[in-house]
């Protein structure tokens, strides 16, 4: 088999790569509805010779959209979107056996991963897959040479949507993003299902707590925050939740969890999640009032939304209890423990989303890149979603897969849905 990286590879080692090969296809049985799409990505190949720079988390799952992409003809560059997320087994694997330029290390410091971000802008993509919005930014940033080339972008966070709005609204998206995010198999199951569950996976592998009975705040109840406190409850955590937004708290209340400010829930509570996409969630003031030994962690894209570096600077020892937890001593013996370094602790201290999660998100991913290449030259330079048919075509192959049968409209019933003459 070739194997040769066009744009050269940078991992922590080569000899892990048939360990990944196992893991990748084990997350492959989860994931159908790719597969499907990759079959016929093969035979049609809608993405020959198109160079795409993915920043993404490199994971098993992953591993399958880049399998995908390859089919579809793609040049692939890959890079991780988070220093603790990459698996490094499943980067081997992408390098030894299916010849991606992959440049991702787990524990890689911030000037490596900006070194990353540059590298994959040097291959002068065409499309980029980004998780987060950086290799976007940096590009109309400090790579504005590379703009011309550019048939446009995919996005699958909210935060990284929220970035792209903002550059659209200063004027400084010049091509078409799509918000991958916005889909309805991407959001739904994803941020709901998949950030559910494996945040609490995450959380637990790295500090083996019996949930039921703890009382665990979630801040934000969007459909990250709604996931994971449904979840936690389910375990049977006593869920508190804060919010900004009046009618995501009003909902909350009315699914049965107590909704409270911040610098309330910051005295009660023992083990604390954050799922906003904003910054200084957990700030200096809920520190102070935390109880000793509260659990502290992140589960939204970016590592500020807990104030870590505040609080590195006012305890006077921090000491690493067990992998990825780490205690900040306080005055007066209080402590606060952290998790993964404030980072993702879904992705830092577990795998991420089960494979049949992202098997929908992936869809939507590849689906996008081969929409942006079927539209070259026609869309604006905006952000747009997928068109709803794509959209329900992935749920119908995932239900197709899962043997869930759907009723179909009689003609009658698309008559009188279609009319407005008959009523009571």
């Amino acid at each position: 088999m070739e194997t040769r990286q066009k744009f050269g590879f940078e991992i922590k080692d080569a000899g892990l790569a048939q360990q990944g090969r196992r893991r990748i296809d084990w997350a492959e049985r989860e994931m159908p509805v790719l597969r499907l799409i990759r079959e016929r990505f093969a035979a049609e190949r809608p993405l020959e010779g198109r160079r795409i720079a993915a920043c993404a988390h490199v994971t098993t799952e992953t591993a399958n959209l880049v399998r995908t992409l390859k089919a579809a003809g793609a040049e692939t560059v890959l890079i991780a979107s988070n220093p603790l997320s990459t698996q490094d087994d499943v980067a081997a694997s992408l390098v030894e056996h299916e010849g991606v330029s992959v440049f991702a290390i787990k524990g890689e410091d911030t000037e490596t991963y900006v070194r990353h971000v540059g590298i994959a802008l040097e291959s002068r993509p065409e499309i980029i897959i980004d998780d987060g919005s950086d290799v976007v930014a940096t590009l109309i940033k400090e790579r504005r040479d590379v703009l011309p080339g550019v048939i446009g972008s995919t996005e699958e966070t909210t935060t990284g949507i929220n970035r792209l709005k903002a550059m659209w609204k200063e004027g400084k998206l010049t091509f078409p993003a799509i918000a991958v995010n916005d889909a309805q198999t991407k959001h739904f199951f994803d941020n709901r299902y998949g950030t559910g569950q494996s945040t609490l996976d995450g959380v637990i592998r790295a500090t083996n707590v019996l949930l039921a009975g703890k009382t665990l705040v979630v801040a934000g109840y969007g459909w990250c925050g709604k996931g994971v406190a449904m979840r936690a409850r389910g375990m049977g955590a006593n869920v508190i939740v804060t919010e900004i937004n009046p009618i995501k708290a009003l909902e909350a209340v009315m699914d049965g969890f107590r909704v409270m400010k911040m610098e309330e829930a910051a005295k009660t509570g023992e083990i604390f999640i954050t799922v906003t996409g904003s910054r200084n969630v957990i700030d200096m003031d809920h520190f102070e009032v935390m109880k000793s030994g509260a659990i502290v962690c992140n589960s939204g894209h970016f590592d500020l939304e807990i104030n870590v570096a505040g609080l590195r600077g006012i305890a006077e020892e921090v000491a690493e209890l067990r992998p990825l937890v780490e205690e900040y001593r306080l005055r007066g013996g209080r402590s606060v423990i952290v998790l993964g370094e404030g980072r993702l602790v879904n992705l830092a201290a577990a795998e991420g989303h089960p494979a049949s999660v992202m098997d929908m998100s992936f869809a939507n991913q590849a689906l996008s890149a081969e929409y942006l290449v079927r539209n070259e030259g026609r869309l604006e330079a905006a952000i747009h979603t997928l068109p709803e048919d794509v959209d329900l075509e992935i749920a119908r192959l995932k239900l197709v897969a899962m043997n869930v049968a759907l009723d179909v409209q009689t003609p009658e019933q698309l008559e009188y849905l279609q009319s407005w003459q008959t009523g009571t």
